[in-house]
């Protein structure tokens, strides 16, 4: 949901101004591990071409030459920053971008290509990109064409509790029955992508692909990389599709309440060097720990757990060393980075704060790491735009 630019002042925190950013240390007693320390960097990117302005930014991956790839939602850009659209142009400023730019180490825009707006991306060693729409779509970005997509339901999900948008005064009881139709004609062994993509990440050393789509709170799907059929998946602790519960109640979370039995909502993943998957499930503030087979390795990482809409736990990323010994969190609600240690989940420190300054955040969404350890950051919310940080 997009925040009106007018309460914008009133949302940050007040008579805070951070030119740069600092690590806030949490108490580590005897722990010998520490939180590592970044910088803003103001130098990137550089102004973006063609008097483009960017959306909020819904998708974020390096590539295997540490270049940056940006998916966007141009449509989030509102009428008074789209002057330079008009015909004849009513002001200098601005155009709305192509969906997705390609960012190199230095700032510039080296490439772009315009598709549907979507979720979650992520690109492979040929420079493939893949884009989470109502399915994962797989482009070439040299002709902006897409060359494969993921099956899908056909149909499509009715809203649950009373109409959703636009709706008005639907029947709450012919709403649950039209739910409960369709939960029984796409049950949650359902092989193909039900609902939206939250997130995608590619293994091709396996070529595998996997998968957060948005079905019954969010589903790991793992897919054929090369064929794009299913070849499996799995819920919260590592539940087999058979077993997920399509009891709303199953579902239910309240800050700092039990953890409900299935994922929530919102769910987004990521996998280490050593076979690990790190499922976070935002709105219930939390992140599975399984492997690549989905079996549960008996990890749930609780983070900031009084958050509320919203969530606390986004994107999943690594830090650059070979034994990954830090997750990198991404908290959209709480506008942080948060530092934990890998084994344990324990929460070594944070990074940021809300505002609209370089070096802060107001919707931190998406997160990357480069092989160097620079941390990426893309907003939605008011801020519409990708920052980098520097190990200081």
């Amino acid at each position: 949901m997009k925040l009106n630019r007018h309460v914008r002042l009133g949302a940050c925190v007040a008579g805070v101004v951070l030119v740069a950013v600092y690590v806030v240390m949490g108490s580590l007693g005897a722990q010998a591990q520490s939180a590592p320390r970044y910088k803003f960097d103001p130098d990137w990117p550089k102004p973006l071409p063609n008097k483009w302005k960017m959306g909020g930014v819904t998708g974020l991956a390096v590539d295997k030459d540490d270049n940056v790839w940006v998916l966007n939602r141009p449509n989030d850009t509102e009428d008074i920053e789209g002057h330079a659209d008009l015909n004849p142009p009513t002001a200098d400023c601005c155009r709305r971008p192509p969906a997705m730019i390609h960012i190199d180490k230095t700032g510039n825009v080296i490439g772009s290509f315009d598709a549907p707006q979507g979720h979650g991306m992520d690109v492979d060693s040929q420079g493939f990109v893949y884009i989470g729409q109502n399915t994962v779509r797989k482009y070439d970005p040299k002709t902006g064409m897409m060359v494969k997509e993921v099956q899908r339901a056909p149909d499509t999900q009715p809203q649950a509790g009373g109409g959703g948008r636009g709706r008005g005064n639907a029947d709450p009881a012919a709403q649950a029955r039209a739910v409960a139709a369709f939960r029984a004609k796409y049950p949650p062994t359902t092989p193909m992508i039900v609902g939206q993509i939250e997130e995608i990440r590619l293994d091709e050393p396996a070529r595998e692909m996997y998968v957060a789509d948005s079905y019954l709170g969010g589903r790991v799907m793992v897919f054929d990389l090369d064929t794009f059929a299913f070849k499996r998946g799995w819920g919260a602790y590592g539940h087999k599709l058979s077993d997920i519960s399509v009891n709303d109640a199953d579902h239910e979370y309240k800050p700092n309440g039990p953890m409900p039995k299935e994922f929530r909502g919102h769910l987004t993943l990521n996998f280490s060097n050593d076979g690990l998957v790190y499922a976070a499930d935002r709105n219930a503030n939390r992140i599975d720990v399984t492997d690549k087979q989905g079996n549960y390795k008996g990890k749930e990482f609780i983070l900031a757990p009084s958050t509320g809409e919203g969530g606390s736990t986004g994107g999943v990323a690594f830090s650059p060393d070979r034994q990954q010994r830090l997750l990198f969190i991404s908290d959209l609600t709480n506008n942080h980075i948060w530092f934990l240690n890998r084994d344990d989940g324990k929460v070594l420190g944070q990074m940021g704060s809300m505002g609209e300054n370089g070096g802060q955040w107001f919707g931190l969404h998406m997160i990357a790491v480069d092989s160097k350890g620079n941390i990426y950051t893309g907003e939605v919310f008011n801020g519409e735009r990708v920052q980098r940080f520097i190990p200081n």
